[in-house]
């Protein structure tokens, strides 16, 4: 009897053991899935331009206008025979009516125009890194593939939480390197240093 009563103790324990691995590896995915929807529900799905992207414009039958143009520190572009379109703020089809509008006004009858972003503002890494700094972003970049961008760590890093600024955002927040958190363009990243 007492054999029994072992068995199906060590039986219970593994099994509640097995359930808490469980519920944290859930925890841990699910505070992740939800911090990407939150982040991709804030961005509306639709890239928003600022300073330093670069645009490629193309107008059908007009190779004079087509070209990548920057959007400069003003959040403006300078486009050929449109002139001077803010551009900061927009989408890409929104950047698309204003180029069509500024070239309607007489100068080109019923203009065709397309905006794709031919480059993304960079990203920046600081801290416990091996070369902090400036960095071009790819789209589907996480913030483990911002910190190999970068050399890696430091032998002082803390490996476990990164800090986070978003383009634009008032403050930093804090995410386990553990989730697969994305980074956007103009983001800020911080590896802190550990305290042990």
């Amino acid at each position: 009897m007492p054999k029994l009563f072992t068995r199906v103790a060590r039986l219970l324990l593994a099994v509640i053991v097995a359930n808490c691995s469980v519920s944290i590896f859930i925890d841990t995915h699910a505070a992740a899935a939800a911090q990407q929807k939150q982040t991709s529900s804030s961005r509306s799905g639709a890239y928003i331009l600022g300073p330093t992207d670069k645009v490629r414009v193309k107008v059908y039958g007009e190779p004079d206008v087509a070209g990548e143009y920057e959007v400069d520190s003003g959040g403006y572009v300078s486009i050929p025979l449109a002139g001077r379109i803010k551009a900061a703020g927009s989408t890409t089809h929104q950047l698309e009516r204003s180029i069509t509008a500024a070239l309607s006004k007489g100068i080109v009858r019923d203009p065709r125009v397309n905006v794709e972003i031919a480059l993304y503002r960079p990203f920046y890494i600081l801290g416990e890194v091996k070369k902090s700094g400036e960095y071009p972003y790819r789209v589907g970049m996480t913030v483990l593939d911002a910190i190999a961008s970068a050399g890696g760590f430091t032998y002082r890093a803390n490996e476990n939480k990164v800090y986070l600024r978003r383009a634009g955002g008032a403050g930093e927040e804090i995410y386990p390197l553990d989730a697969p958190v994305l980074i956007y363009p103009g983001d800020n990243i911080r590896v802190p240093e550990r305290f042990f």
